[in-house]
Parts: C-alpha cells; structure tokens; sequence
C-alpha cells in the first residue's frame, strides 16, 4: 500500500483536485464517490486533512463509516 505525506494528502481536499480524501488513524480512505462530502465537506468536516482527533471527540461514528470506502494508503 502506497504512502503520503500530510502535504500530498492536503492537496486532495476537493478543492485543489477532485479527490477528496481523509486520513483516520494512520489509514487514508477515498471518499470521491459519497455524495455526503461532495466539494471535500461532510459538516463542519473538511477532506485533505486527518480527522482521527476530531472524529473522536465529536463524530456519531467512527471507523465503521469507513469500511464502505477504499483505503488508498497510509499517512507518514
């Protein structure tokens, strides 16, 4: 499985490319296909970054939202 930087991963926020891609602990998920982050937001939630800290004080779910997408990679 490929590795990225927080740097290649911040470019894929929906904006500056049309991927959008999250990181959750160590682990980097496409979420290009899920109408929920459609322009690389999903809430106050923003692609292109990790939210491993975030979804844990504040997300109703955690990894389980997760296993529907492909991970892609791992985060350095």
């Amino acid at each position: 499985m490929k590795t990225y930087s927080r740097q290649q991963l911040a470019l894929r926020n929906g904006q500056d490319r049309p991927e959008v891609w999250v990181a959750f602990e160590g682990r980097i998920y496409d979420l290009t296909s899920s109408r929920m982050w459609a322009k690389g937001r999903h809430y106050e939630h923003w692609a292109g970054q990790d939210l491993t800290r975030e979804l844990k004080k504040e997300a109703p779910h955690l990894e389980e939202v997760f296993r529907k997408f492909e991970q892609i990679g791992t985060l350095l």
